[in-house]
Parts: structure tokens; sequence; C-alpha cells
């Protein structure tokens, strides 16, 4: 079969196996296995078993992944994070849109301490959705801002999607932590400054709170205070240490376990139930992930050998378009595939294709990966797969209708589109941070 040919059928068969609800990592592998077969070069598939066992499991970078996860679990346990959103909602409580603002701050906090959107959006969501719907908060302007505010950590770092993209480009951890640091914090400032524009073009749709809970604002202050201090030395442990060349990723995720191990235990927390729970967790989502790596390894590589990767590069190049509008298509493909595929598949599948391409190019490796993060954002968004409506959805009281939840995150979206022409219009916000760090 012609490569032309392999790339419909390869990519039929993969958009067929998904909308019939099979996982993903399945769905991967056996279109693997079916287009080396369409091929005729069935022996494709002995080169991509040495690949997974040669290149993908013995990847020191990827170790960072279960790590990072299980810290997660380590600070939800800590419960640390709901007496910082406590003392953030009565901080604020004073102002229009306080609670959507606490949203947006604690979710930054989570997603430079976790990483791992699920837990996110379930931690903040439970905390913080049925007070501002008690307080008259609009469901859609609540259930938008939860969803988009716990999608920040696969923006901001320690990001699992950072590790994986690092693993399988010539970028190091550091350079993509540090150079999606300032468009990640920048979102997250976005998210809130559309919060405080509804409360005060729109009133009704965040209310401030009741005046009962207004208390004193310096016992609150010194509240909060003690309260972030752990999450602060946690985010100073990972990130100081890697970003100042002291650990690396892999190094930089034990000294975060044991340090979320050590605030479990300070706060009177440990228990070995929830121990032994948080590990099965950990191996539970780390298989996931390393499945779809797996399958997605076998996908990339029967491709490749069979011709399917050559054909959709030369056709790209063959367009013969300006450099701008070659990675403003490559963005709306990502976008595209972000409405049916997690980031896991979209980044493994493309990243073969787009970074030959973009290095040809000559434009910013650096650059060009985190602008696809931030786009990346989206595909938890958008219908009709995106992993944040179903989180929101199973979280969300009866009252709270899908349509509500779909149409909140909309505003949002447009926010992330508005962050990627920032980071397309000013690339130093990319890469100033490692420039600064690495002395590039």
């Amino acid at each position: 079969m012609a490569p032309e040919y392999l790339v419909f059928l390869m990519a039929g068969v993969l958009v067929v196996g998904l909308f019939m609800g099979h996982p993903l990592a399945f769905v991967l592998g056996g279109t693997s296995v079916i287009g080396a077969m369409a091929a005729g070069k069935t022996m494709a598939l002995g080169v991509v078993v040495s690949r997974v066992f040669g290149e993908v499991l013995d990847n020191y970078t990827l170790i960072a992944i279960p790590l990072f996860i299980l810290m997660a679990r380590f600070l939800s346990d800590s419960e640390v994070t709901d007496k910082m959103f406590e003392a953030l909602r009565l901080l604020m409580a004073r102002v229009r849109g306080g609670l959507g603002l606490a949203v947006v701050f604690i979710s930054v906090l989570l997603a430079a301490t976790t990483g791992i959107i699920g837990a996110s959006i379930t931690v903040t969501g439970v905390m913080a959705m049925r007070p501002m719907l008690r307080y008259g908060y609009d469901p859609k302007l609540t259930s938008g801002v939860i969803a988009a505010s716990g999608c920040l950590g696969i923006l901001i770092p320690p990001s699992i999607m950072l590790i994986l993209m690092a693993s399988y480009s010539p970028l190091s951890v550091g350079e993509l932590f540090a150079g999606a640091m300032v468009p990640g914090v920048l979102l997250g400032l976005l998210y809130a400054a559309y919060v405080a524009i509804v409360a005060l073009v729109k009133p009704e749709a965040a209310p401030p709170a009741q005046r009962d809970e207004m208390i004193g604002t310096s016992a609150l202050i010194k509240m909060l205070l003690i309260e972030a201090v752990p999450t602060l030395v946690l985010i100073l442990g990972i990130l100081g240490t890697m970003l100042a060349g002291i650990a690396t990723a892999t190094e930089a995720s034990a000294v975060g376990v044991v340090l979320a191990l050590l605030i479990v235990i300070l706060r009177g927390r440990f228990r070995w139930s929830t121990f032994f729970s948080a590990l099965r967790e950990t191996g539970r989502t780390s298989a996931m992930i390393l499945y779809i790596v797996v399958g997605a390894t076998a996908f990339t590589g029967v491709f490749n050998i069979t011709g399917g990767l050559a054909a959709v590069q030369n056709f790209m190049r063959g367009m013969d378009m300006d450099p701008w509008l070659l990675i403003t298509l490559m963005m709306f493909i990502v976008f595209l595939l972000g409405c049916f595929l997690d980031w896991t598949g979209i980044v493994l599948l493309s990243f073969p294709i787009f970074l030959p391409i973009v290095q040809e190019m000559g434009i910013s490796l650096l650059w060009f990966v985190v602008l696809m993060a931030v786009v990346l954002q989206t595909s938890f968004l958008t219908p009709p797969f995106g992993y944040a409506l179903f989180y929101m959805r199973a979280i969300a009281p009866p009252e709270v209708r899908t349509s509500q939840i779909i149409l909140g995150v909309m505003p949002f979206i447009v926010l992330i589109v508005l962050m990627c022409i920032l980071v397309a219009v000013f690339p130093s916000l990319v890469t100033w941070l490692p420039d600064h760090l690495y002395l590039k």
C-alpha cells in the first residue's frame, strides 16, 4: 500500500476506534498492527518492540512522572490546600468575585505543586463549587473558572506534560519548565482578570460573601501565611533545586515526594491506609500514561517505517506556506485533535511530524513547544471529549446542567487563544527566563 493511502487508513482506524469508546492506548497499538499488515511490513512490529524496551522504558526522565503523581497525592492527603482555600475565601469575602479569584489563586498554587489535572479540578471543585453557588454565583462562571483554572497544572511547572514533551524533544526539562513559567502564570492572571471584569460588569453573577463571614483581615493574613508556608517550601524544593541546576527533574521529583510526605506527617495526617492507597493510585495513573506512551510509540514507529510520516511531512513542506501560517496551521491541528484526544496522544503523535519541520524553518524549538503547551490547555475544555468537562459533571450538583458547564468554559478557551497570540507576538515571554537562567 502506498504511504499516502496508509495515512488515511491509519487515521481512519484511529478515529473509528476512539468513537467506539476503546481506550486510546489499545487503539494506538491495534492501529499500528493493522497499518503494518496493510503495508506488508509486519517486520516493523519487531523494530517497534525494540524501541519500546530500548528507548521508552529505559528513559530516565520518565521516572519523574510517577514521583510527581505520588507527591500530588501526599499533598492532597495533608489537606493543606483546603486550609489555604478557606483562608483565601474569608480574606476575599468583601470583594465581588472574591470566591472566583480565590479559586484561580489556589489553582495556580496547586498547579505549581501537583501537575495532575483531575486532582486539581476535583479538589477545587469540591471545596469551592457549592459555596459559590450558595452565595449566588452564576453556574456558568462557577463551572468555567473551576474547570479552566484546574487545567493550569499541565502548563505551570512541575508539569507531567512538560516532562513528557522534554523526553521526546531535544529540550531539557529545566528549559521547558523555565519557558512555561511566565505564560502559565500570565494565563492564570488572565483568568483572574476575567472574573474581576465579570464581577464589575455583571455584579449579580459574582456577589460578595455574607457579612457574618467578614472577619479580621490581620488574623486572616496570618492564617494564610501559616498555611502557605508548607506549599511554598515544596515549590522551592522542586523548582528551586531544578532551575538552580542542583537537581535534575527526576531528582527534584524525589525531593518533592519527601517534602510532601513530611508535610503529611507534620500535620498529623499520616495513616498507613492512605499511604498504601496513594501508592496504588500512583501505580494506576502511571500505568495509564505509560500504556499510552507504549501505544503511541508503536503507532509512530509503524507510521515512520511504512513511509506515512515522511508522506505527511512532505505534504506540509510542499504547501510552501509562510512560516507563521504553517505554525498557525499546526496549532489549529493541535486544537482540533484536543477535541478528541488527550494531551498524551497529541504530543506523541504530533511531535515526530512537527518538530523536524520547525527545526528546518529555524524557529526556536523552545518557543514552539511552549506555544503548543498553551494550546493543549484547550484539550481538557473542548467538547465532546474534554476531560475537565467530565470531571465537572461528576462533582457538580444536579441543578447545574451540562450545557451550563460547556458554556462556562467557552470564555476561558478564548482567553487561552489570546494567550497563544501574546506568546506568538512576544516570544520573550517564553525565552526570557531560560536565557537568564541558563545564560544562552
